[in-house]
């Protein structure tokens, strides 16, 4: 069984001896590779050059033993294609051109011809697949309609989301239009990533946990119900809503094939707490791929053999692997995972450094 379809067999939740495994933020900057890129080209750049996200895609392909590639990109190409660019911040963060405040605003978004304006995206998937051939998983992605919003709202990066909530709370007629563009806008993207060759759909609600319980379905589990439903039966979809494993009726309702979760609680709860009924993704403590080795290995274990005999697993950190992250330790998090056969139940798997 090769890497993609040992991804989509744990997608259906079917019988696997060892949990598939790759991670958030993979190609990015932890990687020596990707920053002797970021040297000669700006990250909206190397975004927006086919050729370039390919290669940066492919980098931890290189090194590691992964089961799955994502695509180099970001959830904010949406609201650029829409007429609102982004950058980023020289004190760090993400800067908007603009902010949305007012009916016209959001009247001046323009959703048509979205798959031609991100055919760029289109193009590196194109390429990646090619490269990866049909032995790994590609994984294509989008932000949630409520997570993008937030920075459209916000005028980009936030710590409490003070706008967004306000407008939702203040006036939801508002609120709606504007998420009614993303989540139309979103859907044609995806439309384009799965005719380039996608396997697997990643759905980024960094921000739902921002929301509180009554107030999460409303603003944004609804839009990833309505996105799933018009994607489910072309391509499974996984669901990374992170700080909302509280809300786990609300998710189970959105419809996704695979739930990811954070690392504040055990993903064999979160699987319980689900039903049985999907499976799961994550969620080593990311701070732990800037120890050492032997940590790593020990608390990928402790997840895996507390997973046990529950079917669905998909291996993963809790979020996104942070530009600090030692290589020595994420090929500890992959060999110890691609080794771990539950079937004999594994405890002490080789490392190959």
């Amino acid at each position: 069984m090769n890497g993609r379809e040992r991804f989509l067999n744990a997608c259906k939740m079917g019988a696997l001896n060892r949990p598939p495994v790759w991670v958030m933020r993979q190609a990015g900057r932890y990687l020596p590779e990707y920053r002797a890129l970021k040297e000669k080209h700006s990250f909206v750049e190397m975004v927006k050059t086919p050729e370039i996200a390919t290669e940066v895609t492919l980098q931890p392909m290189k090194r590691f033993d992964l089961d799955a590639a994502i695509i180099f990109s970001d959830i904010l190409v949406i609201p650029e294609a829409l007429g609102m660019p982004y950058s980023f911040r020289e004190t760090g963060g993400i800067e908007m051109a603009g902010r949305i405040e007012t009916a016209d605003d959001v009247a001046k978004l323009d959703c048509h011809s979205i798959a031609e304006k991100l055919q760029y995206v289109g193009d590196s998937l194109k390429l990646t697949r090619n490269q990866l051939e049909m032995e790994k998983a590609l994984i294509g992605f989008c932000g949630s309609p409520w997570t993008v919003a937030t920075y459209m709202i916000e005028g980009g990066s936030s710590r409490d989301f003070s706008l967004a909530k306000s407008l939702l709370a203040e006036k939801p007629h508002l609120f709606h239009l504007l998420l009614e563009k993303l989540t139309t806008s979103t859907i044609d993207y995806l439309y384009m990533q799965i005719d380039a060759g996608i396997d697997v759909i990643q759905i980024f609600d960094s921000w739902g946990g921002a929301l509180s319980k009554d107030k999460f379905w409303e603003g944004s589990a609804r839009y990833m119900k309505e996105i799933v439903n018009a994607v489910k039966d072309k391509i499974p979809v996984i669901i990374f809503s992170k700080g909302s494993h509280d809300k786990v009726n609300d998710l189970g309702n959105i419809g996704g094939n695979v739930y990811g979760v954070d690392s504040s609680i055990s993903i064999a709860k979160f699987w319980d707490d689900l039903g049985g009924k999907f499976a799961v993704q994550g969620n080593l403590n990311p701070d732990f791929i800037n120890t050492t080795p032997e940590i790593v290995k020990d608390e990928t274990l402790k997840i895996l053999n507390e997973f046990g005999e529950r079917k669905g697993l998909i291996f993963n950190l809790g979020h996104g692997i942070k530009p600090d992250g030692k290589i020595e330790c994420m090929h500890a998090l992959v060999e110890t995972t691609i080794n771990f056969n539950k079937d004999s139940h594994s405890t002490e798997p080789t490392l190959q450094q």
